[in-house]
């Protein structure tokens, strides 16, 4: 069956944004929850894997399930079974590639 890798590719931080619209400013810094380098691995049944930030999740689900059941025709990428995404945080938001690998 296929699996689709996800893989933390960046962590960004705006400190203008942090300081205007959080309440804990630019103490607040990057996403505590993902480390540049974790792989996370989906192996089916619409579960989060352990690990990847449950916000991510629901930003990142549609384009995994997608990968997963062979979703992977994109002229936008070199390579069709690859997407790079981000999750909807604003103001530290974290990037992510996703990689179908084929059984």
């Amino acid at each position: 069956m296929n699996s689709v890798r996800i893989t933390v590719l960046k962590r960004e931080f705006y400190p203008d944004l942090a300081e205007q619209y959080l309440s804990e400013g630019t103490s607040a810094g990057a996403c505590p929850l993902q480390a540049v380098g974790d792989v996370f691995l989906y192996t089916g049944s619409a579960e989060k894997p352990d690990g990847l930030c449950p916000w991510a999740w629901i930003d990142l689900y549609a384009s995994v399930a997608s990968l997963y059941t062979g979703g992977d025709e994109n002229t936008w990428y070199r390579d069709g079974g690859t997407r790079i995404l981000c999750c909807t945080d604003g103001v530290r938001p974290v990037v992510y590639k996703l990689e179908l690998i084929r059984s």
